[in-house]
């Protein structure tokens, strides 16, 4: 793997294709996944003027959220580009944005953000025809395969299911140095965000919510049940739930119903966007020969990849599992251009039988496992 974080190929290492004079490119993404150092890698080689600030800046929100036209182009005067770190943290960040768009039309803004449902908020309406949208996800096995082969990206299987892929997680050597790391990301930075946007005072209730979900990867959740546990009502589950998504920790899947009365669809499963900080969590980082839950490592692994893929590769679709009241189940099912694509994701490379109903119900689906085997090619 490579020594230095700077040299992980990134999906978006040729940013300068999507920056546009009087347009702000919006990139969105967890944090620590690399972000700041992508738009820092990029302005290495830009030929022109740039400045780069921090949404953290008291004195730059002051000037931001201003709304003040004199005091916003003066600050970015005498410039080609401006970079905006962190800029979820100033209010009403899509407006001044788009004074400074519309008042200097030469301009290119870029501004990132690790939380996108303020930062979506604030620059949704204002900036309507002005911005161009990416999000960068944890390293992605299909970035990986721009300098590593197959077989030996496959060696490295067992670290991605347990350790994830935070680009600080990939390039360290050591066990214990990845676990402190990940330990770090969960303990200071994973609901930062939450915490300062939403005004909540206390992890603890988060947390708790987050070891729930991280023991039920792959199944269906209830959320009456979740508040039980946690001696909520069902509506701070969903708001929490809802912020948790948001945040980019979890990411969740619905249940697709078209012909039969007997499917379900009213409930939903929850994936964490990496497999580290799901581990993290929990406080599990055993080799796989030791661990209990190979099956749900490999779940969440597979349908993460497979998101990055389709978000990187621009490949259009809804997804959902599938199941019936008894207990027939496809892991995944893909609904593209009119067809749908049944996945059943499995650890091991035995056999699995296929679901009858399913290609009975739905005539022209596909179904395909999803293994050992062939796992690189559906995610890359």
């Amino acid at each position: 793997m490579p020594k230095n974080i700077k040299n992980i190929p990134r999906n978006y290492d040729n940013l300068g294709k999507f920056l546009k004079k009087g347009k702000v490119l919006v990139i969105y993404g967890p944090r620590r996944v690399g972000k700041t150092t992508l738009v820092k890698g990029f302005l290495k080689s830009f030929n022109g003027s740039y400045r780069i600030d921090s949404g953290e800046d008291i004195n730059l929100e002051n000037i931001i959220s201003s709304r003040d036209f004199t005091r916003i182009t003066r600050y970015a005067a005498d410039n080609d580009l401006i970079f905006i770190d962190e800029a979820q943290y100033i209010k009403g960040i899509g407006l001044g944005l788009k004074i400074i768009v519309d008042q200097m039309e030469d301009i290119i803004v870029i501004a990132t953000g690790s939380s996108s449902f303020d930062l979506a908020t604030q620059v949704g309406e204002p900036l309507t025809g002005r911005k161009t949208t990416l999000t960068l996800y944890p390293i992605a096995q299909k970035e990986l395969l721009t300098q590593y082969n197959k077989f030996d990206l496959k060696k490295k299987l067992p670290e991605f299911l347990v350790f994830g892929s935070y680009p600080e997680i990939v390039i360290k050597e050591r066990k214990d140095d990845k676990i402190a790391l990940l330990s770090e990301i969960v303990g200071s930075y994973l609901l930062k965000d939450i915490l300062a946007l939403e005004n909540i005072k206390s992890s603890d209730f988060l947390m708790s919510l987050l070891k729930l979900l991280a023991f039920q990867v792959g199944s269906e959740v209830s959320v009456s049940e979740l508040a039980v546990q946690l001696k909520a009502n069902v509506k701070t589950i969903d708001r929490y739930l809802g912020l948790l998504e948001k945040t980019f920790v979890i990411t969740k899947l619905g249940g697709y119903s078209g012909n039969l009365r007997k499917e379900v669809v009213k409930k939903y499963k929850y994936y964490f966007w990496d497999n580290g900080i799901r581990n993290a969590i929990i406080s599990q980082f055993n080799n796989l020969e030791d661990r209990n839950d190979i099956g749900q490592l490999w779940e969440n692994f597979i349908m993460i990849e497979r998101l990055k893929k389709m978000s990187y590769d621009n490949i259009y679709g809804n997804r959902y599992f599938w199941r019936t009241y008894d207990r027939k189940e496809i892991d995944l099912i893909e609904e593209r251009d009119g067809k749908l694509f049944g996945y059943e994701i499995k650890w091991g490379t035995k056999k699995v039988k296929n679901p009858d109903e399913f290609i009975k119900t739905y005539k022209n689906a596909i179904f395909k496992v999803i293994n050992q085997d062939n796992y690189l090619d559906f995610i890359s």
